[in-house]
């Protein structure tokens, strides 16, 4: 099948193959349509301006990586306990490295035991499993619970902050710095939005025999349980991360949601209430379902196109995609994308397998401007130099 016909055709139903895609659209309406105009203070999109209360704001397809919406998404802001996601972060590393196991338990000192802010209510002097600890920050945010597992793993908590600024800088978190392990109010601590959601990635990939701790909606320690404060995840639409807030960083969540084996991770912070954020992190996460899509262009070895060669043992040679490439694309895509394959024809044998051969280029309103190199699918041998000679003969008596 003609490969324009199979892409309009394409499902968007894929297997999920991360960093395939580029990360960004960079998007226009068609000539002649005006963009609406914006009753807020808009984000950007590859369909256009996106108005949302948010002030800070980043989607991303999990997938692809490709980018949905950018709203100040790498400013530097108060992350609030959305900081704790790296503090789960270290201590997930360290179960997983058989350094602490879930059944172990920690004592809590008396500086834990009086945070303040959200609370699992441990005691001064008691000691508390491991497994209780990540719930009571996880679901319960608690400020009491996060400073344990960092005095404990770190020795003090001012050797777990370190830890925390070495592998931001490991895990290539730009725009943020760590003052504390809970997220409490530091004018020097501070996350970016696309650095959390990098952060929310590495940790459902790094991490699934825990992520799903984030899924809970309840905990229950000391005989007071707890309901998890992440609206989507009470509302069955996400299965994480978490909430955050503080005065000076309003109201903000970072979540992940999957919907028929697609996910998106979405970072939204600076809304005036609890209200506000649920309601308005609910239904950019449903535009963002709503209006894109994820599209196999070609898998490994399909052929893509038959080359003309030149003076070769075969007349053609297929020209094939090294990987299987998925790329995240507005819904609207099957009217507006225009498919080309480019290569000098024909192509001088000997060819070898693999050699670069030609470009398929992506192009659209509101599509991600894209050239995917293509390779000769197969060895081509140059032939003899008789038939060489009878295949140039042959060439020029035919007009061709």
């Amino acid at each position: 099948m003609q490969l324009s016909r199979r892409l309009a055709l394409a499902s968007a139903m894929v297997s999920p193959l991360a960093g395939l895609a580029p990360a960004a659209f960079g998007a226009h309406p068609p000539k002649g349509k005006k963009e609406p105009v914006p009753t807020g203070t808009p984000g950007e999109t590859p369909l256009g301006p996106y108005d949302t209360v948010a002030k800070w704001a980043f989607i991303q397809d999990f997938t692809t990586g490709a980018v949905l919406l950018d709203k100040g998404a790498d400013d530097p802001m108060p992350p609030s306990s959305m900081t704790k996601l790296m503090t789960m972060y270290l201590v997930y590393e360290q179960l997983k490295k058989g350094q602490i196991k879930l059944t172990d338990t920690m004592m809590v000192s008396a500086r834990a035991a009086a945070m303040g802010g959200s609370r699992m209510f441990i005691e001064v002097g008691k000691p508390v499993v491991v497994e209780d600890l990540i719930r009571g920050v996880i679901v319960a945010s608690g400020n009491d619970a996060a400073t344990v597992l960092a005095e404990s793993i770190g020795g003090s908590e001012e050797k777990f902050v370190e830890a925390m600024n070495a592998k931001g800088k490991e895990l290539g978190l730009t725009h943020s710095s760590f003052r504390n392990p809970t997220g409490w109010p530091d004018p020097d601590q501070f996350m970016s939005c696309h650095d959390i959601a990098t952060l929310a990635e590495r940790f459902i990939i790094d991490f699934p025999e825990y992520y799903k701790y984030d899924s809970e909606r309840s905990f229950k320690y000391n005989n007071i349980e707890q309901e998890n404060r992440h609206p989507m995840v009470q509302a069955g639409t996400a299965d994480g991360l978490k909430t955050g807030h503080t005065e000076a960083g309003g109201f903000g969540l970072v979540a992940s949601s999957l919907r028929d084996g697609r996910r998106i991770i979405m970072v939204v912070n600076g809304m005036k209430s609890m209200h506000e954020r649920a309601i308005e992190s609910e239904k950019m996460m449903n535009w963002a379902f709503a209006n894109f899509e994820n599209v196999t262009l070609f898998s490994a070895n399909e052929i893509i196109d038959n080359a003309p060669v030149w003076l070769g043992q075969e007349k053609t040679v297929p020209l094939i995609g090294d990987h299987d490439l998925v790329v995240t694309l507005p819904k609207s895509w099957r009217q507006t994308a225009s498919i080309r394959i480019s290569y000098d024809a024909p192509i001088k044998a000997p060819i070898a397998k693999g050699q670069p051969a030609g470009v398929l280029m992506l192009r659209g309103h509101g599509v991600p401007s894209m050239d995917v190199n293509l390779v000769a699918g197969m060895d081509v041998g140059r032939l003899s130099l008789p038939m060489r000679g009878l295949a140039v003969v042959s060439h020029y008596v035919s007009g061709g």
